[in-house]
């Protein structure tokens, strides 16, 4: 698809809302700075996150205000904590007992999942298998079914929190649609007094139905950058050499031997599906943060790509060393 040169103003100036709204946020969360960008990222991608933490980490924080500040109307965002006994009810709708009277089984979806652009899923681990076949479905395929009939879902973006990341094999595919696992870290030791300042602050905005953190940008911002990214910058960026799928010989062959190194040293699973989601990461974050130029510093995405707990701080280690040693 070639873009006309309104159409481009409309893309430039869209990428520009999003980094202020970045910055915006920023400004408020206290050193939650690559977590704000990993869910820009996120959302311009419409890849789902995870993000992994104790209790009381900003997690749910993060994306409820993430989501006021675009201004998304109640329909289009959905919160749910699961449990293990949570029902599909809870999350896709209850059952239309009007309409199962007449003996259709329909669900009535209205303010559930089905109907949200952004949802937020608290403790997902704790799901059972047939919440994990909805949001398997939902997640990869963007539907859910009714009487056996596909019906499409306008979900853009997932994020999802878990206290821990399990290590056996039912939740293997879940796992590995979150291709962005960041870990949640408190701040009390290193930011002890602005912390509390700052949780002052948030409380009595929140009493004073203040939001500083409103912003011009909204979602139909991401949703045209992605469009932009899928339809031109991606099918582009493949049609380049094997040496510089990434625009640079050096940062190309230095990600294809960071994977090969988390493969085979490290020992973290690789699947074909992550390693093209993992690029595409890289080149939203490339256009959104640094003009299309892939550099280090967006090579940082394979910080983020671990399948178990363990993975997670010994890749961020190992890959910011190595990233910090490159020429």
């Amino acid at each position: 698809m070639n873009y006309e040169i309104a159409e481009m103003d409309k893309i430039n100036a869209a990428r520009s809302r999003i980094v202020d709204y970045y910055t915006r946020l920023n400004d408020f969360f206290l050193k939650r700075g690559d977590l704000l960008k990993l869910m820009m990222i996120a959302v311009a991608a419409q890849e789902p996150m995870l993000f992994i933490g104790r209790p009381g980490t900003a997690k749910s924080l993060l994306v409820s205000v993430f989501c006021q500040g675009m201004g998304l109307k109640q329909d289009e965002y959905f919160e749910y904590m699961l449990t293990k006994f949570t029902e599909p009810s809870e999350i896709m709708g209850p059952v239309d007992i009007q309409q199962l009277k007449s003996g259709k089984y329909l669900r009535k979806v209205e303010g559930h999942l089905p109907t949200a652009k952004i949802a937020f899923l608290d403790e997902i681990f704790k799901a059972n298998s047939a919440i994990l076949n909805v949001l398997l479905t939902v997640i990869n395929e963007r539907k859910y079914y009714q009487e056996g009939k596909p019906f499409p879902v306008p979900l853009v973006c997932m994020f999802a929190a878990s206290n821990e990341i399990p290590d056996f094999g039912e939740f293997d595919a879940l796992k590995d649609r979150f291709i962005i696992k960041a870990e949640t870290m408190p701040v009390r030791d290193s930011c002890f007094h602005e912390l509390i300042r700052s949780g002052i602050k948030f409380e009595s905005r929140t009493h004073n139905r203040e939001k500083p953190w409103q912003s011009d940008c909204t979602l139909e911002d991401f949703e045209l950058i992605h469009d932009y990214l899928v339809s031109t910058v991606l099918p582009s960026a493949i049609e380049r050499e094997d040496g510089n799928l990434l625009g640079d010989e050096r940062i190309t062959t230095a990600f294809k031997a960071l994977i090969s190194v988390l493969a085979d040293e490290l020992k973290v699973e690789i699947t074909d599906r992550k390693l093209i989601k993992l690029y595409k990461l890289i080149l939203t974050s490339a256009f959104i943060f640094n003009g299309g130029n892939v550099t280090r510093e967006e090579l940082k995405i394979l910080c983020y790509c671990g399948n178990n707990f363990s993975d997670v701080r010994k890749i961020r280690d190992y890959i910011e060393e190595r990233l910090t040693n490159l020429d």
